[in-house]
């Protein structure tokens, strides 16, 4: 069952239209490692007293057969954009994928 979701993940992340090249360096040095990862930017929701305030996020989904040792701190290059990981990466149910949140490197 999961050669099945594999196979439909990494169709994903093929798509010229969902995924994109980045390059992962790990601790934010070397040449780093040529991954796919799908791009995600919801809004979020911050609350200030009576106030409230829609902040733009930055995420990615990558898969952990290509970053099995992604982590906070490492560097995230898409095109000419460079982030910095916050927070540890999270996994999804099956274990296939990282969930990473970026900020402005």
């Amino acid at each position: 069952m999961i050669d099945a979701f594999t196979s439909a993940i990494d169709a994903l992340f093929a798509d010229p239209n969902i995924g994109e090249d980045a390059l992962w360096k790990a601790g934010g040095v070397g040449a780093g490692v040529a991954v796919r990862i799908i791009r995600k930017s919801p809004d979020r929701m911050a609350e200030f007293g009576e106030s409230r305030a829609v902040l733009p996020t930055v995420g990615i989904d990558i898969r952990r057969s290509q970053a099995a040792t992604i982590t906070e701190g490492d560097l995230i290059l898409i095109g000419a954009e460079s982030y910095r990981i916050i927070g540890e990466p999270m996994t999804d149910s099956l274990g296939l994928l990282f969930k990473v949140e970026l900020a402005p490197a």
